[in-house]
């Protein structure tokens, strides 16, 4: 099983990836679950939200205390411990940031998903992009699988749709 966290701030979209996590697995033939984890914060606040893959059934309803694979969405969460807290010894980090930021001892990958968001949906919203950069880096869930969660989760913002996919393929073809 994969675990993921992904960390960001109120408004950026961290439950929305761990959404489209769930919805392009599942778009790939495998078990998913996304779920958040916040409590009563505002915009702007440090938000957890987490995913799990697997080629299996998934019976495990818990927090995710050991992630395989993080998500960093707002690179200023790095300086708190437990942004990284529990990251199994061969984890990776995808992390937005213009910045080619390294956390010692585990695989770290800067995407500057911020100007690419910019440019491709004209605000800064990273998570699709990310989501990019975690396909072609993890081989996990396939673009075309991404592509049809995004269909599927703005159906009802079909504005959203394509802007969101030519960004996700954008990053894909980058990393």
């Amino acid at each position: 099983m994969i675990e993921i966290r992904v960390h960001g701030r109120g408004g950026q979209g961290a439950v929305t990836t761990a959404s489209l996590l769930a919805i392009a697995a599942f778009h790939d033939n495998k078990f998913s679950q996304a779920f958040p984890s916040f409590g009563p914060e505002r915009g702007g606040s440090p938000v957890t939200a987490l995913a799990r893959i697997d080629d299996k059934e998934i019976n495990l309803r818990s927090n995710v205390y050991e992630p395989d694979i993080l998500i960093v969405l707002d690179p200023t969460l790095v300086k708190y411990a437990e942004t990284i807290d529990g990251l199994k010894k061969k984890g990776i980090v995808i992390i937005n940031s213009q910045k080619n930021i390294k956390i010692k001892n585990f695989k770290t990958y800067s995407v500057d998903a911020t100007s690419l968001a910019l440019k491709i949906l004209g605000n800064p919203i990273v998570n699709t992009a990310l989501l990019g950069a975690f396909s072609k880096i993890t081989k996990i869930i396939s673009l075309n699988a991404f592509e049809k969660a995004i269909e599927e989760y703005f159906k009802n913002k079909p504005n959203m749709i394509q802007p969101n996919q030519k960004l996700i393929k954008n990053v894909y073809e980058k990393s």
